[in-house]
């Protein structure tokens, strides 16, 4: 049932019209004025607006203008109804924005067929946009399940592919195996060759591996690119030996000769494999026991196949030392915040900062993010170092807003670990206390992974922060799939667009397509719209062609120290 909104002073008139459409089977509201109509205008946001335009205080020009420039209202069909019948009335009317202009006294035959032609329109357009959504949505889901280089599934889809084997893994004593594959040489390859070659050796490998599944589909599930240089198989049997001696077939078929560029290449290839039977084990394990299956490949000369097993897990001495180490870098300050400069794309000024942690090892130096950040995570450690990384920013923030250097709003990421606390709220809310920072300073930023793994429950921590003036934004989007129609039902103030997009929309159009769409459905959302790791001028014109609001990445600035920071801010205010 449409809900039509009529704006008449004049009682006997406006009673009038509220029974005819009452009749006609809409659901109507009043408003005696003009200032009323705007505040039920967005309280009820109705379908249609009727209005008339001569009122006392506010006239209907003023409350088309006011909605109009309401992200909520802006869209909704509006229809003027005065007994002003001058040619200047009209247009100027309709220079305001309104779809239709009728004349006092208008027959209900008029006002009938005014109100049915745009709620028609109304809905031919939302018709439109639905449609438009899902055909975005078809191809954006073929994009983050497929590997842009080979074409071959990626680790999301490999991963859905690998939960249906297990469901349907029924028989006793039946095998479900992970085979992954590394590809040795391949850096060698790469530096003789160029990318462009390394690139094609990969295209290569995934049509032969391919080619492979397809004669022996009965065993080999499916064939995946995981990550640059790295493949997984998918196999099933009765028996290990089985497996064991596909995996051969499969070594022996990659290290006959590639012919890339004119030149037979040739690659040695090693592999890892984790076994899952009546043990059911969960995608994540699995995966790791073949990287470690794959790692134990590397330091032996032959064989180029490793099956994994726990002992291989108990030798990873340096994973245990590294625990160790971490669990005492915060106390030892050895934990640092790098900060990278957001980019206002429409005045190229620096508006806020993203807050990375960096580890400063005694011994082995800078520890990548990569490499400690898991440890954390899988040890719990990321809890306090979260804490010590907000209260960190929180503070530096404030510092340098009292420095002088400008109201920054500085980003930290949550881990869906940290988000998952029950006390986090309150953790949050004493830090921004204790600091002194402003609420609306703060962004968090949450992976798609964690907000839409309990939709209720991140929803009502999310409005929590909504209420205290905290922001918060989808951090690489694009990389776990969750429905772009669903985005507004979740309170968040901005999105990330990841940058494996943002790197291809120069090259593929298919990617400039979707990040396009991203940023007008976000823009629709009342969502501002971060580009990651723009590296490019082209990139950045792109992003500043489509109205893209901000950006981060090396061809502005790499992350940077505290005090480097600073000082590239205040250069940039002189």
């Amino acid at each position: 049932m449409a809900k039509i909104l009529v704006i008449e002073d004049d009682y006997y008139i406006r009673q009038n019209i509220l029974d005819l459409l009452k009749i006609e089977g809409f659901e109507v509201f009043e408003a005696l004025n003009g200032a009323q109509g705007v505040q039920i205008a967005k309280e009820k946001l109705p379908d249609l607006v009727l209005s008339d335009i001569m009122m006392p205080g506010m006239d209907g020009y003023q409350v088309l203008v006011n909605l109009r420039q309401d992200e909520k209202t802006r869209a909704i069909p509006f229809i003027f109804l005065s007994a002003k019948e001058d040619r200047p009335s009209w247009r100027q009317g309709m220079n305001y924005g309104a779809d239709d202009y009728l004349v006092k006294p208008a027959s209900i035959k008029e006002l009938r067929q005014a109100i049915r032609t745009r709620l028609d329109r109304q809905a031919a357009a939302a018709h439109m946009y639905s449609q438009k959504l899902q055909t975005l949505e078809e191809k954006f889901r073929h994009l983050i399940n497929t590997d842009s280089l080979t074409g071959l599934p990626n680790i999301n889809s490999f991963r859905n592919s690998f939960k249906e084997e297990v469901t349907n893994l029924n028989s006793p004593g039946y095998k479900l195996a992970l085979i992954l594959i590394g590809l040795g040489r391949f850096e060698k390859i790469n530096q003789a060759l160029g990318f462009g070659g390394g690139n094609e050796l990969l295209k290569a490998v995934a049509r032969r591996l391919t080619n492979f599944l397809e004669s022996h589909n009965q065993n080999l599930k499916i064939v995946a690119s995981v990550q640059t240089g790295k493949f997984a198989i998918l196999s099933t049997s009765e028996s290990q030996a089985h497996i064991v001696d596909l995996a051969n077939l499969i070594l022996k078929d990659l290290s006959e000769p590639f012919v890339i560029e004119g030149q037979e290449v040739y690659i040695t290839p090693f592999m890892g494999i984790a076994l899952s039977n009546n043990e059911k084990k969960d995608f994540e394990t699995l995966l790791k026991q073949a990287e470690v299956a794959l790692t134990q490949t590397l330091r032996k000369v032959l064989p180029n196949l490793q099956i994994y097993n726990e002992t291989m897990e108990c030798s990873s001495l340096e994973h245990l030392l590294l625990e160790s180490n971490l669990r005492h870098a915060v106390g030892r300050n050895e934990l640092e915040l790098y900060y990278q400069p957001q980019v206002a794309l429409a005045t190229n000024q620096v508006v806020g900062m993203e807050a990375l942690v960096r580890w400063h090892h005694p011994l082995r130096g800078m520890v990548s993010p990569a490499e400690f950040i898991p440890v954390a995570e899988e040890t719990g450690l990321i809890i306090p170092i979260g804490q010590w990384v907000l209260r960190q920013a929180c503070a530096q923030a404030k510092a340098w807003q009292l420095s002088g250097l400008g109201s920054l709003q500085v980003a930290v990421n949550l881990s869906a670990h940290q988000f998952n606390q029950p006390d986090l709220g309150d953790t949050i809310e004493k830090i921004l206390k204790e600091t002194g920072l402003d609420p609306d300073l703060l962004e968090l930023e949450l992976t798609e992974s964690a907000v839409i793994h309990d939709l209720e429950q991140t929803i009502k921590t999310l409005n929590r922060f909504k209420a205290v003036g905290i922001k918060v934004s989808i951090d690489d989007f694009g990389t776990g799939y969750s429905s772009l129609s669903n985005l507004k039902n979740i309170p968040f103030n901005n999105l990330k667009i990841d940058q494996s997009f943002v790197r291809q929309i120069t090259s593929k159009p298919e990617y400039a397509t979707i990040v396009r769409a991203i940023i007008e459905m976000a823009h629709d959302l009342d969502l501002k719209v971060v580009a990651e790791g723009v590296e490019t001028k082209a990139e950045r014109a792109f992003l500043e062609q489509f109205r893209c609001d901000l950006m981060q990445g090396y061809l502005f600035s790499p992350p940077l120290p505290a005090a480097s920071f600073e000082e590239l801010v205040r250069q940039r205010k002189i």
